[in-house]
């Protein structure tokens, strides 16, 4: 007897991935991109104000510390809430049609291990959400209330990140890039590939800032210590 055709009811892979209580999402792709970038780029125009506001006041940072102050704001916002909400309803989102877990749906499209709850990547969104995001949001603060820590805090968080990054990506390379459509544009290209790729390249600039600024720190210290013998 001729086998019968898998039949598909996702738009994930593997095409032949099984899913229980899958529900389609209601809400059309725009809905959900408007949202991340417009969430995403109001907390920019805010922290940047915030910044030059405080600047003016305390003249400690300058255009590229704003972007930096700005770059933290929005990770506190992607890995608390965001994030935050995958680490806790990871089960829930195949089947459910809230906001959150249909942007969820609409980005496993590029990763399906996230629709799976892959034991590697809820562990890793865990930590992610529950620490880098509540310190993302205090290495913003550092910077803008001058505090002494600020650098360590940038340098323990970029590592943190790219750490993390460079994980998801090696996981998914070790599996044969399997969970995505690959070379789709929308889904493997920008999903996968350049919305994490942000977390590799910026904060392997910030650990190269933090290093400079804490070595020159070190010389000072080194340098004042020698002076006392």
């Amino acid at each position: 007897m001729e086998a019968k055709p898998v039949v598909v009811h996702h738009p994930y892979w593997p095409r032949n991935l099984e899913l229980q209580n899958y529900v389609p999402n209601d809400r059309p792709l725009w809905h959900m991109l408007t949202f991340l970038f417009s969430a995403s780029g109001t907390l920019l125009i805010l922290a940047w104000f915030i910044a030059g506001w405080q600047n003016k006041r305390s003249g400690l940072f300058g255009t590229w510390r704003s972007l930096v102050i700005c770059w933290f704001t929005i990770c506190g916002f992607i890995h608390g809430v965001i994030e935050g909400w995958f680490c806790l309803y990871y089960m829930e989102i195949p089947g459910d049609l809230s906001f959150l877990s249909q942007l969820w749906k609409e980005y496993a499209k590029g990763d399906s291990r996230y629709i799976i709850a892959d034991n590697s990547i809820v562990c890793m969104e865990t930590v992610t959400a529950y620490l880098w995001g509540p310190l993302s949001l205090w290495t913003a603060v550092a910077f803008l209330s001058g505090q002494s820590h600020r650098y360590v805090l940038q340098l323990v968080v970029s590592l943190g990140q790219l750490y993390g990054d460079i994980l998801y990506f090696y996981t998914e390379y070790r599996d044969g890039f399997c969970h995505s459509e690959m070379w789709h544009p929308l889904y493997f290209w920008f999903y996968f590939v350049f919305m994490n790729g942000l977390w590799i390249i910026i904060p392997s600039l910030l650990i190269w800032d933090a290093w400079k600024h804490l070595s020159a720190c070190q010389r000072v210290v080194d340098a004042s210590k020698f002076k006392e013998h």
